[in-house]
């Protein structure tokens, strides 16, 4: 229901309440029990079982699992033991690993006030929040926790924070006199107050309209509910590629099978056969290795500043092609700064971030101090003076205490090295008129400031504190505010205006004594103009840098924020994200647009403002449905939302809310937009390592098939036993693998465009390469083998066996270096840059000894001891696929 727009007699009706009394013990037990607890229910978890399960789901797993199965039942106990352990490993692994982060409820739970202050029976009284039923009256005072969403039906001064749901940079003000006619975006609902938002200045009342899942919070959280867990590109392409694999595992076993029966064979002897081609088919470490690699992945992304909490979610940042991004908070610094000042009839730039009073006053070229122009100086002294913040010192910096447009200024009288605390006991405020929203300004009254008289100061809307005075402060001088000099003011403020800056003028008035009957009207009048503050939430310095590397990778970078239009734009513009007014839209132009439509608009928009969170899903829905991949940042509340329905959600770890770390896959330790850029520069580096595994492990995976399928073929006796294949694709797709998952980045790897999500893992590239590697590897192998028979006799496979299993074991082991880039060769990135591959191959190589040499393994894997003419042809035969690889280098890059 539209709350806002509806009267406060037709809210106190409907809801059958009154002002004075509220509701009584009767009518909330009613309401309770008709409407619940105003509490977020959570959503029922996956059961540790069914996780297990879900990780068995995989194609190649369950082809694993049958190939345990039936090794099994032919007798080959120890095979179907082997093969079981890996996969449970691996299942397990998984489930450590990744788990479900799923808190984004808990997190809103917290958010909640635990108490609050109601009238009820006729008394003001303390209530557990969760207690509270539409109808309540609530009452609200600075540093409240809004319980509930209120329709608010008394204020003074009263001002909230709503940036952690509306992106609003600064605290709102709220009135309660006012009722819309129209339909008003969830930012501008003045008459409003929203469950978990904080009052930060002033009092009032509002009834309670919505409680639990109906307010807006509550709304999120069902949002966040319905949305499932996406797969990943990487994902995708695993179980895509385990398909493919699968499915020819079957084919080729079944043809091998039968041919076998056509040679006369034993169905027993085929079994085996058939066995020992699915363990040859299947790379049963990849998972694992994935798994692993994205976890040594997720180790770096901490010392970048990015905790990872889904392992997949590492692949999916490398190819990211648009990031959407807040802007408060995350391209800014959530932290309002003078960065203009007029006075005197100059224009003066003020340097300096944030709350930290270290900065400059600047005429072009030159610094100038505020005992230079004698007029700076009145204007910082009425920039701490006329002001109700605080600024603290923290070990972690400034902050304020207060509204954040009083601490800018506050900063700005520290960078004129006027102290705050020093110059109020140096000039008391004897007066005041506070701030409202009617009249746009506030008025403090002092002594001592000029000798022997009283001085009011006042701040507040340029428009209004301009027309109110009749003289003007130029060099020290005071000279009448005719209409030339106040249109020369005038046009400073536009101009201040039109660059996006919240604007404030500055005037003060002399009297004998402090005046009878202090009020707006008598003393707010016949002023002396001082001047005007420019100030804004400014841009992060480092988010440049990081946006400018972001077109150089070919990612775009958009902002949608809750921030008004020309805001937006001007920080856009200054970061390098937009360069024209028409990139910049409207969230109400939002509502008169169909889906089809924004899939259009959103090809060029690159500023979204005044939007709410459901057109925040919207524009990540278009864009993911144009086939882009989707990063979303933020640190609200209001971007949990299209944290969940982005490809991955990357929330601040400093600002952002709980709700927004638990919803988001990255989490931001330095609250740096540049930290991303770094995320996804790793995650394109661990996806070209997973590329260089995966062909590794295909090329020789696949070579191990066609040597066990071509010597079924010539008659020959199994080259391979299964246990002595598992055994060899353990030592050679573990290790070495892994290692080639930890090599480092090509230099120009982040000039690069993203690459299209559609392309599969195993692009032509790679499918040529494979193709070239894998007969190597066969055509050596079988060479080997026939070798052996030749040597030992065909009636003595066992030696034979024994001489291919090593030959292709050293084969594969020495190729993994071939495999460390797909354009540069050996030569060039160096034969021992990659220590930990340098470590795996001699661990791998010294397991292979172990079997050959070692009497108590001897007769679990068939296997004899090689004489030095054996190991000659070994590694004659073992650098041939090594050599081909470095060739198939060479002629890529000719051609």
């Amino acid at each position: 229901m539209e709350w806002y727009r509806q009267s406060k007699e037709e809210l106190l009706s409907n809801l059958n309440t009154t002002l004075d009394q509220g509701l009584n013990d009767n009518d909330v037990q009613e309401r309770l029990d008709k409407y619940g607890t105003n509490e977020l229910k959570e959503e029922e978890k996956s059961s540790f079982l069914s996780k297990v399960i879900a990780q068995f789901s995989d194609f190649l797993v369950l082809i694993l699992i049958g190939a345990a199965v039936i090794s099994f039942f032919v007798g080959e106990v120890k095979d179907a033991i082997v093969i079981i352990a890996i996969v449970f490993i691996n299942a397990f692994l998984g489930i450590y690993q990744e788990g479900r982060a799923e808190k984004a409820l808990d997190a809103l739970r917290k958010m909640a006030s635990p108490n609050a202050k109601v009238i009820r029976n006729g008394h003001t009284t303390v209530v557990p929040a969760n207690s509270l039923v539409p109808g309540d009256i609530v009452v609200l005072e600075a540093g409240d926790i809004i319980p509930a969403d209120l329709r608010l039906i008394e204020s003074s001064n009263l001002k909230i924070e709503e940036a952690s749901l509306t992106g609003e940079s600064v605290p709102v003000e709220k009135r309660s006199d006012i009722t819309f006619d129209e339909e008003v975006s969830l930012g501008d609902r003045s008459n409003m107050a929203y469950m978990s938002t904080i009052v930060t200045y002033g009092r009032g009342k509002g009834i309670v309209v919505e409680t639990g899942h109906g307010t807006e919070i509550g709304k999120i959280a069902t949002m966040i509910q319905t949305f499932e867990n996406e797969t990943t590109p990487l994902q995708k392409k695993l179980n895509e590629l385990g398909k493919y694999l699968g499915i020819a595992c079957i084919l080729v076993c079944a043809l091998v099978f039968g041919i076998g029966l056509l040679q006369g064979r034993e169905i027993l002897e085929m079994f085996m056969v058939a066995i020992s081609l699915a363990v040859a088919a299947i790379p049963e470490g990849l998972p694992a290795i994935v798994t692993i690699v994205l976890a040594i992945g997720m180790n770096k992304m901490v010392k970048r500043h990015a905790i990872v909490k889904k392992l997949l979610a590492v692949e999916t940042l490398g190819c990211t092609t648009v990031i959407c991004s807040d802007k408060t908070g995350t391209l800014t610094q959530n932290e309002m700064t003078v960065v203009k000042v007029y006075t005197d009839g100059k224009i003066l730039d003020v340097t300096g971030r944030g709350y930290d009073p270290e900065g400059e006053f600047k005429l072009g070229e030159y610094t100038i101090s505020s005992g230079e122009i004698g007029d700076l100086e009145t204007l910082t002294s009425i920039s701490a003076l006329c002001n109700d913040a605080l600024l603290e010192k923290t070990s972690e910096g400034y902050r304020v205490v207060g509204d954040p447009t009083e601490g800018a200024l506050i900063t700005l009288a520290g960078k004129g090295n006027i102290d705050r605390n020093e110059i109020n006991s140096e000039f008391p405020r004897i007066e005041e008129i506070p701030f409202d929203s009617d009249r746009k300004m506030m008025t403090t009254f002092h002594k001592n400031y000029v000798p022997g008289k009283i001085v009011s100061f006042t701040k507040g809307g340029p428009d209004i504190v301009i027309n109110r005075c009749s003289r003007i402060s130029i060099n020290g001088e005071i000279v009448p505010f005719d209409d030339n000099l106040k249109k020369e003011v005038l046009d400073v403020n536009s101009s201040f205006s039109k660059d996006a800056l919240r604007v404030l003028a500055f005037a003060y008035r002399e009297y004998e004594t402090l005046p009878d009957n202090i009020s707006s009207d008598t003393n707010e009048n016949d002023m002396t103009f001082v001047g005007l503050v420019g100030m804004i939430d400014p841009p992060r310095v480092e988010a440049m840098e990081a946006i400018r590397r972001c077109k150089e990778a070919g990612i775009k970078t958009v902002m949608i924020t809750g921030d008004y239009k020309e805001t937006a734009f001007a920080i856009a513009k200054e970061l390098g994200m937009a360069e024209s007014i028409d990139e910049a839209m409207m969230g109400e132009e939002l509502n008169k647009i169909s889906d089809e439509e924004l899939r259009e608009v959103v090809k060029h928009t690159k500023v979204y403002a005044r939007v709410s969170p459901e057109h925040k899903v919207r524009i990540v829905s278009a864009l993911k449905a144009n086939g882009e991949i989707t990063a979303m940042t933020g640190d609200g509340v209001n971007d949990a939302l299209a944290l969940k329905r982005a490809d991955i959600g990357v929330s601040m770890g400093i600002t952002g809310t709980d709700v927004a770390k638990n919803t988001a896959e990255l989490i931001l330790t330095d609250d740096n937009f540049a930290s991303i850029v770094s995320a996804v520069e790793e995650g394109r580096i661990i996806y070209s390592n997973i590329k260089k595994f995966v062909f590794f492990l295909l090329s020789c995976n696949i070579g191990e098939i066609l040597l066990v399928f071509l010597s079924i073929l010539f008659n020959l006796p199994i080259p391979l036993l299964p246990i002595q294949l598992l055994w060899l694709n353990l030592i050679t797709d573990s290790f070495p693998a892994l290692a080639l998952g930890v090599e480092k980045g090509d230099p120009d790897i982040m000039k690069n465009p993203p690459r299209n999500p559609n392309e599969p893992i195993l692009d032509k590239g790679m499918v040529s390469a494979i193709i070239f590697q894998s007969v190597a590897i066969t055509v050596t192998s079988l060479l080997a083998y026939r070798w052996g028979l030749r040597t030992y006799g065909i009636d003595n496979p066992a030696m034979a066996r024994t001489i291919v299993f090593t030959t292709l074991i050293t084969a594969e082991l020495l190729r993994a270096n071939s495999s460390r880039s797909e354009k540069h060769s050996l030569f060039t990135i160096g034969f021992f840059s990659n220590k930990t591959l340098v470590y795996a191959m001699l661990f791998s190589f010294v397991l292979l000894l172990g079997v050959l040499y070692l009497p108590f393994l001897q007769p679990i894997f068939d296997t004899f001891a090689l004489g030095l003419r054996d190991w000659e042809i070994v590694l004659t035969y073992a650098f041939i696929p090594l050599v081909v690889g470095e060739l198939y280098k060479v002629i890529i890059r000719k051609r």
